[in-house]
């Protein structure tokens, strides 16, 4: 279908074509950028979540936090706030927990506004190089006063290249842009609700440890009778 259209003559006598090929490089940059991004961040939360609350459980709250701080996904971020602050009060570690999460939305999404612009600009430039393809042969059949197919064809070809070029710049970005802001939302989902199972361990250790010595009054009181 194409193995006789010039390619290399079509970009340069369209403007439009390097827009959208500089827009291809863009959009391939930054989601090869945040692909690799995305694959160091993966981590195993589900593993920190069980080595966190088996050390919370135990008191080895340094061990928790060093857990905590050696994973790479979201959740290391947040549990960490909460783990090294034991002693804060309920409205100071959800501030915390808070911020963590807000940092570390930002830095998921860093770069994926270029990826969205890309997919919504795209076509947009496409159907600008329609329009100036249209005119093109307008013009050529301005200037030979005839409107033969082959007075119009080179425009009329580059109207439709430049349409299909867009459209294959906009589709992988549109499709890109949403798996990263689905992927976004899934760690820090994972990231809030695991902090929050280490935060109801915490609390019910320091419980259990309350509660100790109360149990052991009556018995206390008992050998005192008795003495």
């Amino acid at each position: 279908m194409f193995e006789n259209f010039d390619w290399i003559q079509a970009m340069r006598n369209s403007p439009v074509m390097l827009i959208i090929l500089a827009c291809s490089v863009i959009t391939f940059g930054f989601a090869l950028e945040r692909l690799v991004y995305f694959w160091r961040r993966r981590g195993h939360p589900d593993q920190l979540l069980s080595g966190a609350i088996e050390r919370v459980r135990t008191g080895n709250l340094k061990e928790a936090a060093w857990l905590c701080a050696t994973t790479p996904h979201p959740v290391g971020a947040v549990a960490r706030q909460v783990v090294e602050n034991p002693s804060l009060g309920t409205d100071a570690v959800e501030e915390k927990m808070q911020i963590a999460l807000s940092d570390q939305k930002l830095q998921l999404e860093r770069h994926l506004g270029w990826l969205g612009t890309m997919g919504n600009t795209a076509p947009l430039i496409g159907l600008l190089g329609t329009v100036w393809g249209i005119m093109r042969a307008f013009h050529d059949m301005a200037r030979t006063g005839s409107a033969g197919p082959s007075v119009v064809a080179a425009g009329i070809a580059e109207a439709l290249f430049t349409t299909a070029a867009g459209l294959l710049v906009a589709v992988p970005a549109v499709m890109l842009y949403n798996h990263f802001v689905r992927r976004t939302q899934v760690m820090l989902t994972v990231a809030e609700n695991h902090a929050r199972t280490i935060r109801i361990a915490m609390d019910q250790s320091r419980g259990e440890s309350r509660s100790r010595p109360a149990e052991l009054r009556p018995q206390t009181a008992m050998f005192a009778e008795v003495a």
